[in-house]
């Protein structure tokens, strides 16, 4: 009996290595994949804050909450199995979907371009698309969804990259890494969107801080500080989300120009990088990196800029016309 416990033991002490060995696998794949996605990640939290500016303070950590959570359904119960699905049984249609996304977060930065620099014409735009807008509840409702629709493209994205980072294996290694990434991605970035809503409050309550050493009075500045700086921190990262909307959209088509197009449009890509590399060859890379990137976001802003006519004349008619025969 003691040879034969010892014996299970042991089995359960060799199962218990491999089970650990693959959780320690599963966590390498899911650092390495999540590093791909780190730029997607960034644009993320850059565009989120935009859709709690001007909500009252106390409703902007639920909002945050409401985004937070349906992000992290977007990535586990929608994104997850059609990535798992179609990588394994249609991996050609990954690409192209790719693409239709990229073309909406085109869409959307060039919204916003347009908003900026000619208001009366954006706010004709979005009165001629209000028949698409969800039936919110509120002007919170509806802020949420179109977060959580943005969210969805950028979820999207990230969920590819990671599926595209990890070397075969198992469909359910891959679900677990998947999983793992979403989550802590998902925790990460709306971790720091929430630090970035309430900062202004935390600088109020640093101001108010009524200590008479020099302690206090550095506390004090430092809230002052936080509270005029913030709304042009915020400016400025809705200045950064749009422009990462439009750069990482035009990327995202770009890349499946390269791959279904002809080849003249990668190797000239490749070439006008390389020749603007071989100018600072001390700093190759980051040249290399920027003008791809130029030249993403100017093939992003021109998709965006055709988009706009393209719903505005097109498609929201056709959804108009569509809803009256749905109520007839």
């Amino acid at each position: 009996m003691s040879v034969g416990l010892i014996g299970l033991l042991d089995d359960v002490a060799a199962i218990a290595k491999v089970a650990a060995a693959s959780l320690d696998d599963v966590a390498s794949q899911a650092a390495k994949a999540g590093t791909k996605a780190a730029g997607v990640v960034i644009d993320d939290a850059a565009v989120t804050p935009n859709y709690v500016i001007g909500f009252a303070s106390k409703r902007e950590l639920p909002i945050v909450g409401k985004i937070a959570a349906g992000s992290l359904r977007n990535k586990l119960l929608i994104l997850l199995p059609i990535a798992l699905l179609l990588g394994y049984f249609l991996p050609a249609a990954v690409t192209p979907l790719l693409m239709l996304g990229g073309a909406f977060l085109c869409y959307e930065g060039a919204e916003k371009v347009l908003e900026a620099v000619l208001p009366h014409h954006a706010h004709h735009h979005e009165a001629q698309l209000q028949p698409i807008a969800l039936n919110a509840r509120s002007v919170e409702d509806e802020k949420v969804a179109s977060a959580i629709k943005t969210d969805f493209i950028l979820s999207a994205e990230i969920m590819a990259i990671t599926l595209a980072a990890l070397p075969a294996g198992s469909i359910w290694t891959q679900a677990l890494v998947l999983a793992l990434v979403g989550l802590c991605i998902t925790v990460g970035v709306y971790g720091v969107v929430a630090l970035i809503v309430k900062a202004d409050d935390v600088g109020m309550a640093l101001a108010r801080y009524d200590g008479t050493s020099i302690i206090g009075s550095g506390i004090r500045l430092l809230g002052r500080a936080l509270v005029r700086g913030m709304p042009i921190f915020l400016a400025v990262l809705s200045t950064i989300g749009t422009a990462a909307m439009i750069w990482v959209g035009g990327g995202i088509i770009l890349h499946g120009i390269e791959k279904y197009g002809p080849p003249v449009v990668g190797h000239t890509v490749h070439a006008v990088t390389e020749a603007a590399a071989h100018l600072l060859p001390s700093v190759a890379g980051v040249i290399e990196w920027s003008v791809e990137a130029a030249i993403s976001g100017v093939l992003g802003l021109l998709v965006g800029a055709l988009a706009i006519p393209a719903v505005e004349y097109g498609l929201a008619p056709a959804w108009k016309r569509l809803r009256r025969s749905r109520s007839a």
